[in-house]
């Protein structure tokens, strides 16, 4: 990957999780595909219920990537929030925006570790957060993935068997109907 493509697809990603803690949510995992460098689009997980479902729902990324012949991927999450959903041990640094570079023949991981700074608290008690960046960690090839991440990145270069002339075009329409957040480019 080019990196004035890593570095753009990285600010997004910091910018996204900026804005969402600003409303105070964490956005969801999220997978980009790329085909001969171009990136097909952004899609965000369905809503999830704690434990299998998120396990599940996280994986299920992949479908998207392997529809559309993806020869990298990149998968954007936080470290806490897929701990939590996923009723998994906490692994790594938290509060953390984790983004891996994946092919075929392998990946890296890429951790943007940050101080939650409060901003204020609306009447329910849910709080606005400022995320402080710190240094970034150095890359990690091969470094070790969530899970259901693990799967995510490892399904999406398993080619889908489907029999129909556009199966991408109705894999988008089923991750939809399914509730995940489809955003595709132009390309």
């Amino acid at each position: 990957m080019e990196t004035q493509m890593w570095n753009a697809l990285t600010d997004s990603m910091k910018g996204a999780y900026a804005a969402g803690l600003a409303e105070g949510v964490v956005p969801r995992p999220v997978i980009m595909p790329l085909v001969r460098g171009r990136l097909v689009g952004l899609i965000w997980v369905r809503p999830l219920k704690s434990g299998d479902d998120a396990l599940t729902g996280i994986a299920q990324l992949s479908n998207i990537a392997a529809a559309a012949g993806a020869d990298e991927v990149v998968l954007a999450w936080e470290t806490q929030d897929v701990a939590t959903a996923c009723e998994l041990p906490l692994g790594g640094p938290a509060p953390c925006l984790n983004m891996v570079h994946a092919t075929q023949d392998g990946h890296v991981l890429h951790q943007f570790p940050y101080e939650e700074r409060v901003l204020t608290r609306d009447a329910e008690g849910v709080a606005s957060i400022d995320p402080e960046w710190g240094a970034a960690s150095a890359p990690q090839p091969g470094g070790e993935l969530a899970p259901p991440i693990q799967a995510a990145v490892d399904f999406s270069f398993v080619p889908m068997e489907m029999d129909h002339p556009n199966p991408f075009g109705v894999t988008v329409v089923l991750m939809e109907e399914d509730g995940y957040k489809v955003r595709l480019t132009e390309a």
